[in-house]
């Protein structure tokens, strides 16, 4: 699911727990994200957590990536996706 999410798109960890079958295990995508991320060439950055918050000590990056994708962050959180987003 993680290469299916299009530019532009943000998910939340939870809506990938439940897509691949572990509701309830947000914590889980996270931690796999921190660790895999790099060598499995995921698009970490279209992830956040059910309020919309950005990984905590990469917020920089990660709003930096978003809004090149046309979402838009504000004081560590997704504020906007453009339209079409989930």
């Amino acid at each position: 699911m993680l290469l299916a999410i299009p530019e532009g798109v943000v998910v939340s960890y939870g809506e990938v727990a439940r897509d691949a079958g572990y509701p309830r295990h947000s914590r889980l995508v996270g931690r796999i994200l921190s660790q895999w991320s790099d060598e499995l060439d995921l698009p970490w950055w279209r992830l956040v957590n059910a309020v919309g918050r950005l990984v905590p000590g990469h917020e920089s990056e990660q709003a930096r990536l978003l809004m090149s994708e046309g979402v838009f962050c504000e004081a560590g959180r997704v504020v906007r996706v453009r339209c079409g987003g989930r």
